[in-house]
């Protein structure tokens, strides 16, 4: 990753955060595309450029000429029962999922290209493949993220690889409402048959992998990194 060019949406928090606190420490260049930057103050060859990713155009003038990896980070995570949703919730839910991914990869396609080895990181989540209650809204916008991925894998290869990863719950703050407790989060632990919750390090991890040349045969793969929720009986 040394002296690659990454670009993450999303990358003030959560998962994002940990995502580019890895590329830094291994000497990537990281540009951070986000509402705010507080906690990347100090990152060595970081810079962060404010911006809404649902409100706000990316300008070509803003990224890297060679892109060498690009992550989508922006989620959401509203579960209500399925009567209780109204249509405005789940184009919420697309808007800030899939239109923003198709926003932020058009923007940074040509950089991606003139990389000739890059590599695109989207997010989905076990509830995709796992049916779950009250998950109708966010399942069927990750739905469409892993179907993008599996186009874009399609249609951009050989030079640029797409791969998707689809946690469980994780402790970051987009799901803080979710494990306000000890109570809450020793529950939520206990539906995965690894009897916790993930952390945004893991997933930050899956992703700088995928992010790496070390990944250089992967593409349109939706890799389940959920406690073995979608794979194993708890």
């Amino acid at each position: 990753m040394q002296g690659n060019n990454y670009v993450i949406v999303g990358g003030s928090s959560g998962i994002g955060l940990a995502l580019v606190k890895l590329i830094s420490a291994a000497g990537g260049n990281v540009l951070v595309l986000s509402r705010t930057g507080n906690d990347l103050a100090g990152l060595p060859n970081v810079q962060h450029h404010t911006l809404d990713i649902l409100t706000d155009e990316i300008s070509s003038t803003i990224l890297p000429t060679e892109i060498h990896g690009v992550a989508y980070c922006p989620g959401s995570i509203i579960l209500k029962p399925f009567r209780s949703l109204k249509p405005e919730q789940f184009q919420a839910d697309f808007d800030i999922n899939v239109l923003g991914a198709v926003k932020a990869l058009k923007a940074c396609f040509k950089g991606l290209k003139k990389a000739g080895n890059g590599s695109v990181v989207l997010f989905s989540t076990v509830a995709v493949q796992q049916g779950m209650p009250f998950h109708a809204s966010i399942a069927a916008a990750k739905g469409a993220i892993e179907g993008l991925t599996r186009s874009l894998s399609a249609e951009w290869a050989p030079n640029i690889r797409v791969n998707c990863i689809a946690p469980s719950l994780t402790d970051t703050p987009l799901a803080g409402r979710l494990l306000a407790t000890p109570e809450k989060k020793e529950a939520s632990g206990q539906r995965h048959p690894l009897k916790r919750v993930g952390e945004a390090s893991e997933i930050a991890e899956m992703g700088a992998f995928l992010l790496s040349n070390k990944t250089g045969w992967m593409t349109g793969q939706v890799i389940g990194l959920d406690g073995g929720m979608s794979r194993i009986s708890g």
